[in-house]
C-alpha cells in the first residue's frame, strides 16, 4: 500500500501546533510583591477576620490556587504581611529608639511620626498590628499581635531604665507605667486616627503626652 506522506505530513504538523498551546488550567502569572502590597492594604483597612480569602483574591486580583501556592494559606500571608507592614511602615519606632539619646526624646519621635503615619493620605489610617486584632477569634493571631503590641512596650522600659540608671530620669521613675503610658498614648493615637483625627490633632495630642514625663531631679511621687 501507498502511504500518503502529504497527509501524514498534515497531521503531524496539526498535532504539533497543538502541543504549543497553554494548558488548561494554569495559574496566571502575577507580580508578587505587588499582590502582598494589595493584600496588606486589604488587611490594614478591614482586620485579619473581617479580610476573607475572597476579599483577598480579588483585591489582589489572583486566584486562589495561585493565592496558596505563592503565600499558603490566609494565616501564613497575614504572617508575611505583618512582617512587610513592620519593616516598610511601622519600622519609626525602632529606628527612634535607636538613634535618639534619650527616652523622652524617642518617644518624642515616635508620637509624632505615628501622627504622621497614621493619617497619611492614600492608605488606611490607624496601625496595622493594633487595628487587625479587633475582633479577631483565631488565637493564634491575636497572640502574635499581642506579642509584637508587648514587645514594643519593653522596649520602651529598657529604655526609661537605662535613663534612671543614667541619670537623665529621677530614681524613683516607675519605668513600667510609663512604659505602659506611651503604649497607651500609641493605640490611643491609632484609633484617633481611625475616627478621622487630623495629624495636627494628633501632634497636639503627642505634645501634651510628653507634658507628663518627669524630668531629672523632679519627683515622681
Amino acid at each position: 500500500m501507498v502511504r500518503d506522506e502529504g497527509a501524514g505530513r498534515s497531521g503531524a504538523a496539526r498535532a504539533g501546533a497543538g502541543s504549543t498551546r497553554r494548558p488548561r488550567g494554569r495559574p496566571r502569572s502575577f507580580d508578587r510583591e505587588t499582590a502582598l502590597e494589595k493584600a496588606l492594604l486589604a488587611f490594614w483597612e478591614h482586620g485579619y477576620e473581617a479580610t476573607s480569602v475572597s476579599d483577598l483574591t480579588r483585591v489582589m486580583d489572583i486566584g486562589a490556587p495561585s493565592l496558596y501556592a505563592a503565600f499558603g494559606d490566609k494565616r501564613s500571608l497575614f504572617d508575611e504581611v505583618v512582617r512587610v507592614y513592620g519593616a516598610r511602615y511601622g519600622s519609626f519606632t525602632d529606628r527612634a529608639l535607636a538613634e535618639e539619646p534619650t527616652a523622652r526624646a524617642a518617644v518624642g519621635r515616635i508620637l509624632r511620626e505615628a501622627a504622621t503615619v497614621y493619617t497619611e493620605p492614600g492608605r488606611p489610617h490607624g496601625c496595622l498590628v493594633i487595628h487587625a486584632a479587633a475582633n479577631c477569634s483565631n488565637p493564634e493571631v491575636e497572640q502574635s499581635l499581642r506579642e509584637r503590641r508587648t514587645a514594643n512596650i519593653a522596649a520602651f522600659e529598657r529604655r526609661i531604665r537605662d535613663d534612671v540608671a543614667a541619670g537623665v530620669l529621677p530614681p524613683d521613675t516607675d519605668a513600667g507605667a510609663l512604659a505602659r503610658y506611651t503604649g497607651a498614648m500609641i493605640q490611643g493615637m491609632s484609633q484617633q486616627a481611625r475616627d478621622g483625627a487630623s495629624r495636627e490633632e494628633l501632634e497636639s495630642l503627642a505634645e501634651i503626652a510628653l507634658s507628663v514625663w518627669p524630668h531629672a531631679g523632679t519627683p515622681t511621687g
